[in-house]
């Protein structure tokens, strides 16, 4: 198991508060933030051809992060795109893969709407086209999409199944690896996976699984600045993707009304990118290396569980998902009173951070019958037993107000 106790110190920000959102977003350490201010201090420079000491350095360190993204999820560098975010790498696939005309995409009732609103808006953009179709696979009340729901809808005309690793809303970890089979029983067709809420809390390994493309962002389990991300794609699969963003490093000749592209990733990657950014991602997933990715899950489980347990307990409250299943997320509400009211008086009384509402998911919420939203609380290996007996206690508390 980790020791929270030692990790807490870098992590100054919980000497005043019990941060209980890392779904939403991850704290920073220490040594993340002093590499931002590094770069900014000592060798503020663009990326690209610039031919001086201070660019190369620059240049070297961004790469250098791309080359760990590359480890860390068992890929190669040239098949990593930098991204804003999740939502920023996803939407790469949308409008850049030539789908045709009268096919479809499997998407599921649990995603996070930027694994959702894109592709739906995909499907009415192609009406008067491609008459793409999105077909939605349900998940049964615990959040889980079973891998025969797959099997159900993909035919011969499907060519892309999006899915979330770890619901955001409900927690719920999904079978990738069983859905992957499913999906690579057929001929191009291709699954992305949305693991915003798995990757810097379990080990993720796309060539075991058999992704073909992963969205992920920086600055939740992996402990990134925000506005960094990144997708993986097979490079075969990348290189058939259009850039939507050219400009600035995206080609590498301009004569008249003809342009070559770039290599893969860099076509991808128009404009100044947020170099500080990626310098501290790079830095913060060596912080997660540091740790163990194996021992991170380990003291998540451990933790998840006490938290469900505990909330369980508690009169008059509803815990969603199922224990055995459920992975750094717990959602609940205390029934009678609005998941936003429980969340500020916990955040008044206690100092105790969670998020509350619809979570970007309100189609997962409808399956679980949150017509208001959840009160969410999530974990990351700097909580300890203290925060979660703290907010089963708060919880308690304000249940016994409000009977």
């Amino acid at each position: 198991m980790i020791s929270a106790e030692k990790i807490r110190e870098d992590f100054p920000i919980l000497k005043n508060i019990t941060y209980l959102d890392s779904a939403s977003t991850s704290l920073t350490p220490k040594p993340v933030i002093e590499a931002i201010s590094d770069y900014y201090y000592n060798y503020n420079a663009n990326i690209g051809r610039g031919a001086y000491k201070t660019a190369i350095k620059t240049g070297q360190k961004v790469e250098s992060t791309r080359f760990k993204i590359a480890s860390l999820i068992n890929a190669s560098e040239e098949e990593i795109i930098f991204t804003q975010n999740t939502t920023n790498a996803i939407n790469t696939v949308i409008n850049g893969y030539p789908f045709e005309k009268n096919e479809n995409i499997i998407i599921s009732d649990v995603e996070h709407h930027s694994n959702f609103i894109p592709w739906i808006n995909l499907e009415k953009r192609s009406k008067n086209n491609l008459s793409l179709d999105v077909k939605i696979a349900n998940a049964d009340s615990d959040g889980i999409i079973k891998p025969s729901k797959i099997r159900e809808l993909i035919d011969n005309n499907t060519r892309m199944i999006a899915i979330t690793h770890i619901s955001n809303s409900i927690g719920s970890r999904q079978d990738i690896n069983n859905i992957s089979k499913i999906v690579h029983e057929y001929d191009d067709v291709y699954l992305l996976i949305d693991v915003a809420q798995s990757i810097g809390h379990t080990k993720i390994d796309v060539k075991k699984i058999n992704a073909d493309f992963i969205a992920a962002p920086g600055h939740k389990g992996l402990l990134g600045p925000t506005g960094t991300g990144f997708l993986y794609g097979k490079k075969e699969l990348i290189e058939k993707l259009s850039p939507t963003n050219l400009g600035g490093g995206t080609v590498t000749n301009l004569k008249n009304k003809e342009f070559e592209l770039e290599n893969v990733p860099y076509r991808f990657e128009g404009g100044t990118q947020n170099i500080s950014g990626i310098i501290g991602f790079g830095k913060a997933i060596d912080y997660i290396n540091d740790l163990n990715i194996s021992k991170i899950e380990k003291h998540s489980i451990y933790l998840t569980k006490e938290l469900y347990k505990l909330l369980s307990e508690i009169d008059n409250v509803i815990v969603y998902g199922n224990i055995d299943n459920i992975f750094n997320i717990v959602s609940f509400n205390i029934k009678n009173v609005n998941p936003h009211d429980v969340s500020k008086i916990l955040d008044e009384t206690e100092n105790i951070c969670v998020r509350s509402g619809y979570h970007c998911a309100i189609p997962s919420l409808d399956i679980i019958n949150a017509n208001e939203g959840t009160v969410r609380a999530s974990i990351h290996f700097y909580n300890n037993l203290d925060d979660i007996k703290k907010l089963a206690n708060s919880v308690k508390e304000i249940s016994e107000f409000f009977k």
